[in-house]
């Protein structure tokens, strides 16, 4: 393709619309991104050459679908970027945003394609996408107990990187392996040192970030209120963030960790009843999760089971007298357990056997190739016996076949820092995080609108039992049943207050505030970004 204009007058227009004002942009029109990205800097070649797609490029298609996580949006022809850039360092992005805006493009930000509505590689209007795929080096300080970690490393790669460095060093972020870095501490992040440590985006001390502008920023040099904003607020309101530094933590050689699995058969309801009262108020150091599923027997009928899988920061013989004490009716036992290193541990929440090469943490190979809907809650009273009798009636229901329950005890650190030290306010108050999730291998739009109905069945029913004005969700788990901006942008504050304060709780309005500072135009935007107060369109 010729990313060059045809003739000499049309590459003065070109070049003089480029050097005057910003209020004036191209047509939307790919070839017109590409020509400015070339004509910004020499150095812009090499990128347009190599790292830019467009649809014409045998590369555009496998390139967008690579990190797609979720297949029910790999079929949205109509929502695709008009443009992928995959830049290789920091100092690239700057002419992106440039060029976006001269050509009236909007632009989202893609790490490792675990956004739940797919909002970080589709829309509705014409858009750049920025895949950070190719920026993922991480380098680690093991003297100061840091590490700096571009935004596009997955948390498997941070995970192997420390695992190759110390034993006794961790970092306190979420279970599956490709989630990329940047995405995850944008929303906040949590993994199975939660009650100890607290969520991922509270370890951050550093980061950058480039703004509407084309600065490049970091700490200092971008504020106190953005930098907080970045740590939670979500992705892709903001800025584009290229790296974030991290302090790690340290945990001890050796750490324990069991899986029990319980079927209604064996007493599930009154287990996890009393699962409510006791995973929330365990010491700091130990952490009892539970993910809630459909199974077969082994005589073909379908039951409810749960599975009870824990970290704990210490040895097996310690933690089976804390056990026996305040959860006996669970019935672990010493062959149920397993001492680990904290990175085997991190591979067991990741789905895999904790004496498995640490290769796999490098992988970005999908856990699941079905489509999927998600949603999340917050509890703040136990849910009574018949609530979750009535619950396992809907996981008879035919849709229901994949459905899976992810239940996360907070308590600890999750309750002594304050709703407002960072935009994820889900602290004291909150017993445990649910995440809704449900699967399906039927093909079709049919087979998708019925499965994703009946998430809305279920979650429909749960309302009585889960937090309240507002019902709480998490930013990270993507829900655009609970509220969307207008595709134009002009989004009011009130219109977005139906999503914004269920993810931020009164936190929404300093979002607000420090989003119109940042960027007033509103030019980094999407169905879930945060608003500016005075929406001024960029002609």
């Amino acid at each position: 393709m010729n990313y060059f204009p045809k003739n000499i007058s049309s590459l003065l227009i070109t070049l003089l619309v480029i050097s005057l004002s910003p209020l004036l942009v191209y047509p939307h029109s790919h070839e017109d991104f590409v020509a400015c990205l070339s004509h910004r800097s020499a150095a812009n070649q090499d990128l347009v050459s190599t790292n830019v797609y467009t649809p014409i490029n045998s590369s555009y298609t496998p390139t967008l679908q690579f990190s797609i996580r979720n297949p029910r949006f790999r079929s949205s022809a109509t929502a695709n970027p008009q443009v992928i850039v995959t830049p290789v360092n920091e100092s690239q992005i700057p002419d992106i945003v440039h060029c976006a805006k001269y050509t009236g493009l909007q632009i989202r930000t893609r790490g490792g394609g675990h956004d739940y509505e797919g909002v970080s590689y589709q829309s509705p209007i014409p858009f750049v996408m920025v895949d950070l795929i190719k920026m993922r080096e991480i380098v680690i300080d093991r003297e100061e107990e840091t590490a700096w970690v571009q935004a596009g490393a997955t948390l498997g790669e941070l995970y192997y990187r420390i695992s190759q460095t110390s034993r006794t060093l961790a970092f306190p972020a979420g279970g599956c392996f490709t989630v990329g870095v940047g995405g995850h501490i944008s929303g906040g992040g949590y993994g199975a040192l939660i009650r100890k440590f607290g969520i991922a985006a509270e370890h951050v001390v550093d980061a950058r970030i480039i703004d509407v502008n084309g600065r490049i920023l970091d700490r200092k040099s971008m504020g106190e209120e953005l930098f907080w904003a970045i740590r939670g607020g979500g992705g892709g309101s903001f800025g584009i963030v290229s790296a974030w530094k991290m302090q790690l933590v340290r945990v001890p050689e050796t750490l324990t960790i069991f899986t029990v699995n319980r079927t209604l058969e064996q007493n599930l309801t009154q287990l996890v009843h009393r699962w409510q009262y006791v995973a929330p108020n365990l010491p700091n150091d130990l952490f009892v999760a539970m993910v809630i599923r459909n199974v077969n027997t082994t005589g073909g009928n379908r039951t409810v089971q749960a599975t009870f899988i824990s970290l704990f920061l210490g040895g097996v013989d310690n933690l089976l007298p804390l056990l026996a004490e305040r959860f006996p009716e669970l019935g672990v036992r010493r062959e149920d357990c397993t001492e680990v290193t904290w990175v085997q541990a991190a591979m067991v929440f990741g789905n895999r056997m904790p004496n498995a090469s640490t290769e796999v943490l490098r992988t970005r190979a999908p856990y699941t190739n079905n489509p999927f809907k998600a949603k999340s809650d917050y509890i703040q009273d136990p849910i009574p016996v018949h609530g979750f009798e009535g619950l396992w009636k809907l996981f008879g229901e035919k849709e229901a076949k994949f459905v899976e329950l992810n239940w996360a005890p907070y308590g600890g650190r999750m309750w002594e820092v304050p709703a407002n030290a960072l935009p994820f306010p889900h602290r004291r108050g909150n017993l445990y995080k649910i995440l809704h999730l449900l699967y399906w291998d039927e093909p079709g739009r049919e087979a998708s609108e019925r499965h994703v109905n009946w998430m809305r069945k279920m979650y429909a029913y749960l309302e009585p039992f889960v937090s309240k004005n507002p019902r709480g969700a998490y930013i990270n788990y993507r829900d655009l049943d609970i509220g969307v901006n207008n595709n134009e942008g002009n989004t009011s504050y009130a219109q977005a207050s139906e999503w914004g304060l269920k993810y931020f709780k009164t936190n929404f309005k300093r979002l607000v505030r420090i989003k119109t500072m940042a960027d007033p135009t509103n030019f980094f935007r999407h169905e879930q970004s945060i608003p500016t107060l005075r929406w001024k369109k960029n002609h």
